[in-house]
């Protein structure tokens, strides 16, 4: 009898399906998407309805024509590539290869890699949905309307080679506003206060001031704060309130693929890239012992906090087991408050709440430990009981002047016994007041602050902001920030997004000229008409067509103003070329900016932007004994003879720390990887292999005696110095170094 057959994208999920359907059933892989638009041309016909051109993709003819044969040898075959638009369109288009007969060919879609949703999946197969497909589809031609259409033109204007994405540069362009309110922003100046009471029994407290004639409270100067504390001290206080309540915190909902990149980048410190792949390898399947290869979490990509009864009742005997009766959850479960969901298939769930992170530690690597944990933990803390605090609450009143203070304690720690618990939620309340009673004024504290710019988005914040704003899909959001980091038009300092001079290049043009189509509305609705597309409500070459006439408009404009866009791309240096006399202009290239004459191409004179900005240090070059200069180039800072190009001299940019290893005379240098990451390691590599990615500082540690210590920064500590060895740290300011980066 001749076997089933199952084609899936990823041959990593290949052996564990094969031992949930056994031997009557092939399995094999496509890798991924089989056809796709053409990669030198724009491959759709706008005046044929946007007809689109599929060719195979370069490396997959051989998997077709593989799948084809296993596939005339078959009784059935399962389409079973992952369950979403993408996925969809996989199915389609290798149905399309096979021959697409309905009775054999058949759509098998499963949210989870276990046997029963594996069986279950094959047992219901049915046909492949067009109006998924129909939604990837228009997608695909949208996003490959605006970057063959608009790229061109930042070629001719700014660079070859630079890139518009219709989600990218909404991205990009909300960097760059983030980046313009904190260089317009001036910081206001305002007081605290802070006081001392103590009553006839001798008990003490420490309150706020809170409110000054009913009003919040509002000091704006060193003057202001003075006169407000002469009146502080000659007032009489009395107790207005003591009140004791309580407080029911809820637990998280499940993750879904955006909150999953946030914590994890909050909490484990992955970028979005790492954490998807992460969760790409816990979803397909990880060797557990004697159980085999085992899918640990259900799809990794999802909108919907919606989970399954099964799920939940799993969830609930867990409970049970680990913390008893009381800590179940008896509410409903949580329902998305939103309308801008798939709803697909369920939030991101461990597929067994028995497989506890502990149980299964030996067999992953330590991410992917860290993530499962971090999924369990979140899903575990969904289904149990709200956590409960005593709040403790005083106010005090005394002419004018309201002071108040609150304290909580927690008398029940609920989800909090696996998720989000915070010791410092254990602290003592307020002692015995009654309303009326007098107090003392012991001491007063006034503090000096000054408001903050925003924040710099860093990869949690932003996938936050685009989610929220319905801004494309989470499962792009890696992919978004990677690609703005490629081309250069952000980087990434402190673990916070900054815009280059290109970006901001980029998005000024863009935002000048296609107003609309980079605008945060415009592509949240675009996001709902393809989820329209999906449920069938709107046809798809009406959305693109709608899309189409603006854009059109948008583009011919553009293209007309190509030489002012050009213009407003030059930056003027005041200088003029030593070989024509015609003004030099900063340009961009494929290294960042240089100094060129306008006079191109009939004069090539160019020269290095970093000519201007070089420095002299203290050394002499060993070769021609000529002065040495820090200088830069695509791979960071280093050490050049000032006679060049007649002596070519040049080293590593030194950070005067010693290398730690024993018998090795060298010293920590900087260096750079290939994409532009600074590292440190020996000079005398290769025979010393010692390095690390953080900035070393020549101060030996305390605690343990390690040579060095080494600058970071953390959101809970700030600014600190810590060992490499034994993880100490040191809470001082980090001074800027002699040369700014």
């Amino acid at each position: 009898m001749a076997k089933s057959l199952v084609i899936v994208e990823s041959p990593t999920k290949s052996k564990t399906l094969q031992k949930f359907l056994g031997n009557e059933y092939k399995i094999m892989a496509s890798g991924g998407h089989v056809k796709d638009l053409p990669v030198k041309k724009l491959g759709v016909d706008i005046e044929n309805s946007f007809e689109p051109e599929y060719v195979t993709i370069r490396g997959k003819a051989k998997i077709l024509k593989d799948l084809k044969a296993a596939a005339k040898s078959s009784s059935r075959v399962f389409l079973a590539p992952d369950p979403d638009r993408e996925g969809e369109a996989i199915a389609f288009h290798i149905a399309e290869e096979l021959g697409n007969s309905k009775e054999k060919i058949l759509r098998a879609s499963f949210n989870e890699i276990t046997k029963n949703a594996v069986i279950e999946a094959i047992e219901n197969a049915g046909e492949i949905d067009i109006n998924k497909v129909n939604a990837q589809q228009a997608r695909r031609i949208l996003d490959r309307l605006v970057g063959y259409q608009i790229s061109p033109i930042l070629w001719k204007t700014v660079l070859r080679g630079l890139s518009a994405g219709r989600v990218q540069s909404v991205a990009l362009k909300m960097i760059c506003l983030r980046e313009d309110e904190i260089e317009s922003f001036v910081p206001r100046e305002y007081w605290t206060f802070e006081a001392d009471f103590s009553d006839r029994k001798g008990q003490s407290l420490t309150l706020k001031l809170s409110k000054i004639d009913d009003d919040k409270v509002e000091i704006g100067s060193k003057k202001e704060a003075g006169i407000i504390e002469k009146k502080l001290k000659k007032e009489s206080y009395t107790v207005k309130s003591h009140e004791k309540s309580k407080l029911r915190k809820s637990p998280p909902p499940p993750f879904i693929t955006s909150s999953l990149q946030q914590e994890s980048f909050n909490k484990l410190r992955l970028s979005n890239k790492a954490t998807m792949i992460l969760a790409q390898q816990l979803y397909e399947g990880i060797e557990i012992g004697s159980e085999g290869q085992i899918g640990l979490i259900t799809y990794m990509r999802t909108d919907s906090i919606r989970i399954s009864n099964e799920a939940a009742a799993a969830a609930k005997k867990a409970i049970t087991g680990l913390f008893g009766d009381r800590y179940i959850s008896f509410r409903r479960r949580p329902v998305s408050k939103t309308k801008k969901i798939q709803d697909a298939h369920e939030a991101i769930r461990p597929t067994s709440p028995d497989l506890s992170p502990d149980k299964i530690k030996k067999y992953l690597s330590r991410d992917q430990y860290r993530l499962y944990d971090l999924i369990w933990r979140r899903f575990m803390a969904s289904q149990m009981a709200h956590a409960e605090f005593d709040v403790d609450t005083v106010e005090v009143e005394g002419g004018r002047f309201l002071f108040k203070g609150s304290k909580q304690k927690m008398k029940f720690d609920g989800f909090m016994r696996v998720y989000n618990g915070n010791d410092d939620n254990e602290k003592n309340g307020f002692p015995p007041l009654k309303k009326g009673d007098d107090l003392e004024m012991d001491q007063i504290r006034s503090e000096q602050h000054f408001t903050e710019p925003p924040p710099r988005y860093n990869a949690g914040s932003l996938v936050k902001e685009l989610d929220q704003k319905g801004i494309g899909r989470p499962s792009t959001y890696a992919q978004i920030i990677s690609v703005l980091l490629d081309r250069k038009y952000i980087s990434s300092d402190k673990r916070r997004f900054r815009p280059s001079d290109l970006g901001r290049t980029v998005n000024k043009i863009l935002i000048e000229y296609f107003t609309d189509i980079f605008s945060e509305a415009f592509t949240a609705k675009m996001e709902e008409e393809l989820d329209k597309i999906e449920d069938g409500s709107y046809d798809w070459t009406n959305v693109l067509q709608d899309f189409y006439k603006p854009f059109k408009a948008d583009l011919d404009k553009a293209e007309a103003s190509k030489e002012s866009i050009k213009k407003s791309a030059i930056e003027e240096t005041g200088e003029v070329c030593e070989k024509c006399g015609k003004p030099m202009i900063i340009k961009y290239g494929r290294n960042g900016k240089f100094i060129a004459c306008s006079g191109y191409p009939q004069c090539k004179n160019t020269k290095s932007l970093q000519e201007e900005e070089r420095i002299k240090i203290d050394d002499k070059c060993p070769t021609c004994g000529g002065p040495m200069e820090v200088r830069r180039s695509r791979f960071g800072r280093f050490i050049a003879c000032a006679n060049y190009p007649d002596c070519k001299t040049t080293k590593n940019f030194p950070t005067g720390v010693k290398c730690p290893e024993k018998g090795c005379a060298g010293e920590l240098v900087e260096r750079s990887t290939r994409r532009g990451k600074i590292f440190f390691s020996c000079s005398e590599y290769p025979a010393c292999e010692h390095s690390t990615w953080y900035r070393p500082v020549d101060i030996k540690c305390e605690s343990c005696g390690f040579p060095y210590m080494v600058e970071k920064s953390t959101k809970a500590r700030g600014d600190h110095l810590a060992c490499l060895k034994c993880r100490a740290y040191r809470d001082i300011e980090i001074k800027e170094s002699v040369i700014s980066e």
